[in-house]
């Protein structure tokens, strides 16, 4: 299947915010706290310095989206980027969209000058962690430790 990779505008934040409300639940990490999840995400819809937001479309139908955020980093030699988020329904999965998200990314990283590619995924999710190797992505042996900083 080749899915569209449509860029995300304003009016795309419901439809998106219902993606990762599924996406959520499925990885069992947090839920989703919707007002910090709109406003984090038009942020970068809005501004595209923090990254690149698109809704994955089979015909016009959106099947999910992919969130790429911008960073720099000295130890990967300068524009680094993170999939921060990455989701397909499930009734679109294993029919290659991934495999057509994960090619879309390296163009665009390429057009954009990104180094580096970073991605988590969750421990349990065997079947994303092996698309990933496959495109040629390797666990660090490092932690990812994250602070949260109050406003």
């Amino acid at each position: 299947m080749r899915p569209n990779f449509r860029p995300a505008g304003e009016t795309d934040a419901t439809a998106i915010l219902g993606f990762m409300r599924e996406l959520y639940d499925m990885d069992g990490t947090r839920p989703l706290e919707e007002t910090m999840a709109r406003r984090a995400l038009l942020g970068i819809v809005r501004d595209p310095q923090f990254g690149r937001v698109w809704v994955i479309e089979d015909g016009a139908e959106p099947i999910g989206y992919v969130i790429l955020t911008l960073g720099y980093s000295l130890e990967y030699g300068g524009r680094d980027g993170f999939i921060d988020e990455l989701f397909i329904a499930e009734a679109h999965r294993g029919r290659g969209v991934g495999r057509e998200t994960m090619r879309f990314l390296d163009g665009v990283c390429r057009e954009l000058g990104v180094r580096a590619l970073h991605l988590e995924v969750e421990r349990a999710n065997t079947a994303a962690q092996r698309l990933y190797r496959t495109f040629g992505f390797a666990d660090h042996d490092r932690y990812l430790l994250t602070k949260w900083i109050e406003s």
